[in-house]
């Protein structure tokens, strides 16, 4: 059977189905018969992906601040989902210097609150709880980042996805382990990239901003490296797991990398000039900024684990 089927006409809780990867989460759901609730801010950028793909029509989507969490139980209680997948979140590091408090907010509380949610629920529910690859303190080692490794991190993005993990792996020491009903784990991704992003900050969007206008695309670490993947190789990934996780109790409270293979990290300018062999009119600026963030400069991930279980 093709596993994906799994999915069909089971009720699947989606937050941040708005965003990048929710709405293309969203689409395979739909397109597979799951019966898809997301739970979003409101978006209504000109170029966002979920608008553009018309689903709003499809499923029932609530709108409202995750750190709302009588609004957030309510939908538990009301729609008792099968599957949760929970993509809310602030996830830009640039953003994060200029609204901390909401960053930590919104990726702490608003991740605890998902928790305590989920503790609601009578019958047998699977949760992929979705941080990020930067939760890891990195040491700009080139090894790849493996699951056991120390969590930090120095900017406040890397730090609330940090401390969202902190807050999962409480709640399921201390509560879910003893519900037989539920089962949760944690997926760290790469730098996504696909059609449909349009975040600022954000490489391939960038480059086809200014390019489709004939500018200079302006890049601030031309030699850092990321673990680029395409979005439908991480969902997928995410898809997968939370499949394998329903079947084995052993999957239960675990975290998983997903990222490339180890030789296919690349640098911001080699992702450029691989741009520049399939786009006619490429140029680029690197931008040295007074304001300087912290940014790491060499991002890698172990996804061994995922790829064996």
């Amino acid at each position: 059977m093709y596993i994906f089927e799994k999915f069909k006409n089971k009720k699947v809780l989606i937050t941040g189905h708005t965003g990048f990867k929710g709405a293309w989460l969203s689409l395979w759901m739909y397109l597979i018969g799951a019966r898809v609730v997301g739970v979003s801010l409101p978006n209504k950028k000109k170029n966002n992906h979920f608008n553009k793909l018309n689903l709003k029509k499809n499923f029932k989507s609530y709108y409202f601040d995750i750190q709302n969490i009588n609004d957030l139980k309510k939908i538990f209680v009301k729609h008792k989902p099968d599957y949760v997948f929970h993509l809310a979140g602030q996830s830009l590091v640039k953003r994060s210097y200029k609204s901390p408090r909401n960053t930590f907010l919104t990726n702490t509380i608003g991740t605890l609150n998902i928790l305590e949610s989920l503790l609601l629920l009578k019958k047998e529910c699977v949760a992929v709880i979705i941080t990020s690859d930067k939760v890891y303190y990195n040491r700009e080692t080139s090894r790849g980042y493996q699951e056991t490794d120390e969590l930090g991190g120095k900017d406040p993005y890397s730090s609330s996805k940090a401390c969202a993990e902190k807050i999962i792996f409480s709640y399921l020491n201390s509560f879910i382990r003893r519900k037989k009903n539920l089962k949760i784990a944690v997926a760290r991704a790469g730098n996504v990239i696909g059609g449909g992003d349009w975040n600022e900050s954000r490489l391939i969007p960038d480059c086809i901003k200014a390019w489709s206008k004939k500018k200079k695309v302006l890049i601030r670490n031309p030699s850092s490296t990321r673990p680029w993947q395409n979005v439908l190789d991480v969902l997928k990934g995410y898809m997968t797991l939370a499949i394998k996780l329903k079947k084995n109790s052993k999957l239960n409270g675990e975290a998983f990398n997903f990222g490339p293979r180890g030789n296919d990290n690349y640098s911001v300018l080699q992702i450029i000039k691989y741009l520049k062999s399939i786009w006619k009119i490429v140029d680029w600026k690197v931008h040295k900024s007074k304001k300087s963030f912290y940014e790491s400069k060499l991002l890698k991930l172990n996804s061994n684990k995922a790829a064996k279980l």
